[in-house]
């Protein structure tokens, strides 16, 4: 069962699960009836079901979730203006809906249950990213909700992704088009980026890894907005705005404090609960432990995109 189905994630989500694996059923849970109908006439998969529902309304999940192995929870309010001009709105879906899906999961014993989150969530400067370190802290604490019952529950935190509705991407394109001025709020800023692919290869990984408890963060490469700009729409005019409220210079995906008790793989981070019920991932691969004080953040990252690899990235 995918919540929020019928968003960018979403739509991605459904094209690769069902042409690269084998799900029995995929249940698209969504408030939109007409992005579920134009889904259901773009894919014509019988494997698809459509439930219209929101992640507020406890009693349609429970039904929803009957007989699901894993849950990938995706809906949320995102934009950052809308949560801040309409808190109680973004509460209601981000942390009450969380609190829902942990319940429908738990009563239905969904073995799997895997919440999508931010950078916006660490160290929070705005509702939204509020709301979703929340819905981390709730999804994290989940297993010992869960007692005696398998249902598990984990998190992927990632950075923007690139071309998904409310990026900066088709908005510069736009500007691309007629020439027209883009605005800047800092030449300074920088941000994690991922493609909808890598986001959607991603999150199929941890279902399959999780045990319960964790955070995973993939490692993927920085840019600067400047860059972004130049690579999107280059010959457009630039006026720098100065920084808007409840945004930051840079993000962070990893703290300080969090990677007292995280591993490094290869490919990604793994946040560990400071729970005693982290024993449930025992026999779990063990990778190396990150030095005092290490952070991850987009102005510190290793890996960053130059103008070219933009382009070849947002060519996807």
């Amino acid at each position: 069962m995918l919540t929020g189905g019928t968003g960018s994630f979403g739509r991605r989500f459904t094209e690769r699960l069902l042409k690269h694996h084998q799900p029995r059923a995929l249940r698209i849970f969504s408030r939109d009836e007409l992005k579920q109908l134009e889904m259901e006439k773009a894919y014509r998969d019988p494997r698809l079901r459509f439930f219209l529902g929101d992640v507020r309304d406890r009693d349609r999940l429970m039904r929803a979730a009957t007989g699901a192995d894993i849950i990938v929870h995706a809906a949320a309010l995102k934009q950052v203006p809308a949560c801040e001009y309409n808190p109680i709105e973004a509460v209601k879906t981000n942390i009450l809906g969380a609190a829902n899906i942990i319940d429908a999961a738990i009563d239905r014993q969904v073995k799997h249950v895997l919440a999508l989150s931010t950078d916006k969530a660490v160290n929070p400067v705005n509702l939204y990213g509020a709301t979703k370190l929340c819905a981390e802290k709730l999804f994290i604490q989940g297993n010992s909700y869960a007692g005696g019952v398998e249902t598990r529950f984990a998190c992927v935190r990632y950075g923007n992704v690139v071309g998904s509705r409310g990026s900066v991407v088709p908005m510069f394109r736009d500007a691309a088009k007629t020439g027209s001025e883009i605005t800047l709020t800092d030449e300074r800023m920088t941000r994690f980026w991922i493609t909808l692919d890598k986001g959607v290869d991603f999150v199929l990984s941890c279902t399959a890894r999780m045990r319960g408890g964790e955070i995973f963060v993939p490692k993927i490469p920085s840019m600067k907005l400047v860059d972004l700009a130049e690579a999107v729409a280059p010959k457009c005019p630039r006026k720098i705005v100065g920084i808007r409220p409840g945004e930051k210079l840079h993000e962070v995906l990893l703290t300080e404090d969090e990677s007292r008790h995280a591993q490094e793989f290869p490919d990604r981070y793994l946040i560990e609960p400071e729970h005693p019920w982290w024993g449930l991932t025992e026999g779990a691969p063990e990778g190396t432990r990150l030095p005092a004080n290490f952070r991850y953040a987009s102005d510190n990252n290793p890996e960053w995109l130059s103008v070219p690899e933009l382009q070849a990235m947002l060519a996807e």
